[in-house]
């Protein structure tokens, strides 16, 4: 068995993974890459390889820096299985969808401003492109072992990162020997809400492990709860608002568990709440479908008053003008729109409205790649460049990296402790800083051979 990198190799977007075993080709993950505008033209390269040679496709989950490339692949000639799970099957046409409509949106603004004379630009795909990807998923539950071709066995294991989320194990036997390969997907830290603990898993020949925070270890979650609780009670006495921006997929739906586990204690029968995400609805729909993932915990606080997805002063609003009307508002209002590293989606038109008013709060709550307009923000940024033109940022900017659905070094380390015998690890989907950091720390400890990824980067299981 052999593995190449392809993406999210020495960054943290665009996953991509080939497995060359038993004569075949599978693929792990098909992601957007995101962040800088030189970045994300390279959306539309060719592939390092020839999407028909393929014969499958694994997706860790619904993440679109996981799964924004899968249009692409299709119409470029793939047309094998799509494994997945049952919850990322429901979860990714919401999500292909949405960004389809966003780079059609994208075109049509870049069209307006080109030379009558230059040919138009084309969206990176459609929805009709997403549409052709539907017949090929093949969803699967956690924990059965699947022959998915002949001498390749897949299982998906409960990755704790987002609903659906897989670390996926690969076994590859030709001429009777047999050798497996773990991909942890990204992964959740322990104890986040609603969702269940990573997997543990103890043997492997070759892990390729996330390390997205592979340099650091986030604030207790409690401590980053309070602190939220805090700036609402900050804003509301200023009178002011508050933007979060946040994935659609699992970071909103965490924020709204946290309200109605303390709606009495930070009073927010007081705001107005706005979802403000067509696709964060439809997510929530996939949720509400799903429970039988939730942990115990969460199950409780779905049986209690307010639900979490029912809030009585929730609005998920739908129509672009329902969410035009928001600006309107100058105090009182709670606004979760997307995108969560703010480089696209509604979030941009709530942050030109408000980010030169001292009475704005701006959360964020997840991590912010290098290059996004979210990046910048953290970093204190005092002018900003939206759709064009230059704001003034005068608003307050808040980090509570203790959300992240990331887990920390702390617990990437203790999840690849798991494993007998210190198999042989790769890193990917992190900063070089990040991965040097814990390659490091791993490396002392338990004297394992750890590699960093490269674009186009082979190796040997």
């Amino acid at each position: 068995m052999q593995v190449e990198f392809h993406g999210a190799a020495g960054e943290v977007t665009g996953s991509m993974h080939l497995v060359h075993a038993a004569g075949r080709q599978v693929l792990l993950d098909c992601g957007l890459l995101q962040g800088r505008r030189e970045l994300e033209a390279r959306n539309a390269d060719p592939f390092p390889f020839e999407p028909a040679s393929l014969d499958a496709l694994v997706l860790s989950h619904a993440h679109i820096d996981h799964i924004g490339r899968v249009p692409l692949l299709v119409a470029r000639g793939f047309d094998g299985p799509i494994w997945l799970h049952g919850a990322t099957a429901d979860l990714l046409p919401v999500m292909l969808e949405d960004a389809a409509s966003l780079a059609e949106s994208e075109a049509q603004r870049a069209n307006r401003h080109r030379d009558p004379e230059q040919p138009p630009m084309p969206p990176l795909f459609t929805r009709r492109d997403v549409a052709r990807v539907l017949p090929l998923l093949r969803p699967l539950d956690y924990d059965a072992r699947t022959t998915i071709l002949p001498g390749l066995d897949i299982a998906l294991r409960d990755a704790g990162h987002i609903l659906g989320s897989c670390i996926v194990e690969v076994w590859a036997t030709e001429h009777g020997r047999s050798r497996k390969l773990v991909f942890s997907g990204d992964l959740g830290p322990k104890g986040t809400p609603i969702l269940r603990d990573p997997c543990p898993i103890e043997q492997a020949d070759l892990v390729v492990m996330e390390s997205t925070y592979g340099d650091r270890n986030h604030r207790e979650r409690q401590a980053t709860v309070a602190e939220l609780g805090e700036v609402f009670e900050h804003a509301w006495r200023e009178r002011g608002n508050v933007l979060i921006p946040a994935f659609a997929v699992g970071r909103s739906q965490e924020l709204l568990y946290w309200f109605a586990r303390y709606w009495d204690e930070w009073n927010l029968g007081r705001w107005r709440i706005f979802l403000d995400s067509p696709m964060a609805g439809r997510v929530v729909g996939v949720y509400d479908r799903h429970h039988e993932l939730f942990d115990a915990q969460a199950q409780a606080v779905w049986r209690q008053w307010p639900s979490p997805f029912r809030l009585p002063n929730l609005h998920i609003t739908a129509t672009t003008q329902e969410s035009m009307a928001i600006n309107s508002i100058s105090s009182g209002a709670i606004v979760i729109a997307g995108s969560g590293m703010a480089n696209g989606g509604r979030i941009l038109h709530h942050l030109r409205h408000r980010l030169g008013r001292r009475d704005t709060h701006v959360v964020f709550v997840g991590y912010q790649a290098e290059g996004t307009l979210g990046r910048r923000l953290v970093e204190r940024a005092q002018w900003v460049r939206i759709h064009g033109q230059d704001y003034r940022v005068n608003a307050q900017i808040h980090t509570v990296g203790g959300l992240s659905a990331h887990t920390d070094q702390r617990g990437l380390m203790e999840w690849y402790g798991h494993f007998r015998g210190s198999p042989p690890l790769v890193l990917v989907h992190g900063e070089d800083r990040a991965r040097e950091a814990l390659a490091g720390e791993i490396g002392q400890r338990s004297g394992a051979r750890v590699t960093l990824a490269r674009p186009g980067m082979r190796c040997e299981v």
